[in-house]
């Protein structure tokens, strides 16, 4: 089983990596792409390590996330929204690059790469707190409230972690027009956290008083 699944995670995780290439370097009309390649790298090699320490660590949380499929109708719409704005997002910075239009400095995607990889810890931490973590929303058997660590500051600390990663996705690539179209995470954010705790809230014993302790959804002191 261990092999089919590592098997599975490469495939996807290829997928995934040619998908993107192609949706920044077409736009951008060649490969001398710099700032493509550094997202390329900081998104891809820490993906394939995370996945080979879920295939060692946990299975099952692997298998979980690599078959995930969504069943609630809202989260449904929230899937094509997000994928419509990261095909807009990606296809916008290599416009970009390839008209030289509201470029930033090579500097400063550097620093958001750091500020990426920063975001990428946090979500690894998440997900080693919490062994319920899904890619759906759902309640699972025996599952019980996590209210220690990130969960004691905020309710939603892994949509924190991809709030900080997909912002600075675009920086990565120096576009600003491409950070414009990535701040439509927010509101897609906020339908799929509203949706996910009426589920929690009618599924998960003790989830309601959760809320109470913690009010923080995303950011600690403003959401």
């Amino acid at each position: 089983m261990t092999v089919k699944l590592f098997f599975q995670a490469i495939l996807k995780i290829t997928f995934g990596f040619l998908i993107v290439c192609a949706l920044l370097f077409v736009p951008a009309g060649t490969l001398d792409f710099a700032q493509a390649w550094l997202l390329l790298g900081i998104l891809f090699v820490p993906m394939f390590c995370a996945g080979i320490v879920m295939m060692i660590k946990n299975p099952a949380l692997l298998k979980k996330r690599l078959h995930a499929k969504e069943e609630q109708n809202e989260q449904k719409a929230v899937i094509i929204l997000s994928m419509i704005m990261f095909i807009a997002a990606f296809a916008a910075a290599g416009l970009c690059f390839r008209f030289d239009f509201l470029m930033l400095p090579f500097s400063v995607s550097v620093a958001a790469s750091v500020i990426f990889l920063a975001a990428y810890i946090l979500y690894a931490e998440v997900l080693r707190e919490n062994v319920y973590l899904s890619r759906t929303i759902e309640v699972q058997e025996n599952q019980k409230v996590i209210d220690t660590g990130l969960y004691g500051v905020v309710r939603h600390p892994m949509y924190l972690s991809t709030l900080v990663l997909f912002l600075s996705m675009p920086i990565v690539l120096g576009s600003v027009i491409s950070f414009i179209i990535m701040l439509f995470y927010i509101p897609i954010i906020a339908l799929r956290i509203k949706n996910e705790e009426q589920v929690l809230e009618k599924g998960l014993d003790g989830y309601s008083e959760y809320k109470k302790r913690v009010k923080y959804k995303v950011v600690p002191f403003i959401w």
